[in-house]
């Protein structure tokens, strides 16, 4: 078998590197400059994959010969969009937000090879129901996981599962922001071994 190409992860989430990392697959990490910024009236998987295309699109028009993967995850309760909280206060809203509630996490990724004109785009719906919450336990589980960074306040991979009434998905790494089971398929279309 030919060798494989380098593998580029358009992304900066210290989440989707170690995901990726357990593929056991040299990659490098480069940053999409793309523009996060919501359209109006653009749903939130359409959000996810949108930008998943375009992280993926930045970085491959400057690599056209290695394989490149954009993802993006968004998070959404009713109609509201969640994004990373950023602070203490942020979250605190969010996390009361979801109290007794469903929310849904939609993780898109694009598989880019240029090259070759190969392009995947995938999406993994995760359905997220959190228990009652108090202001307590909110601010217990804000001071010790510190959720700033994920979408909708909720670090599943640490504290955050304790929030959680159940958790439904074809994919249990698609909710930390990167659904390796379809990636790894797709990789392997790439000439990647992957076990």
């Amino acid at each position: 078998m030919p060798t494989a190409p380098g593998l580029i992860l358009a992304s900066t989430s210290v989440y989707r590197r170690e995901l990726l990392a357990r593929l056991i697959l040299p990659f490098e990490v480069r940053q999409p400059q793309v523009d996060e910024a919501r359209r109006p009236a653009e749903r939130p998987p359409q959000r996810a994959e949108r930008l998943a295309l375009a992280k993926a699109e930045a970085v491959a028009a400057v690599a056209p010969a290695a394989v490149v993967i954009g993802a993006d995850q968004v998070a959404a309760c009713g109609d509201q969009i969640l994004d990373k909280p950023g602070s203490a206060a942020a979250a605190r809203l969010q996390l009361r937000q979801q109290s007794d509630r469903a929310v849904q996490f939609y993780s898109a990724v694009a598989v880019l090879w240029r090259e070759r004109a190969y392009a995947d785009c995938f999406m993994d719906r995760t359905r997220v129901v959190l228990r009652a919450l108090s202001d307590a336990e909110i601010d217990a589980y804000i001071a010790a996981d510190e959720p700033f960074d994920c979408a909708g306040s909720l670090r599943s991979e640490a504290l955050g599962a304790s929030l959680c009434e159940s958790i439904v998905t074809t994919d249990p790494t698609a909710l930390i922001g990167l659904p390796l089971i379809r990636l790894a398929a797709s990789l392997r279309a790439c000439g990647y071994r992957v076990p």
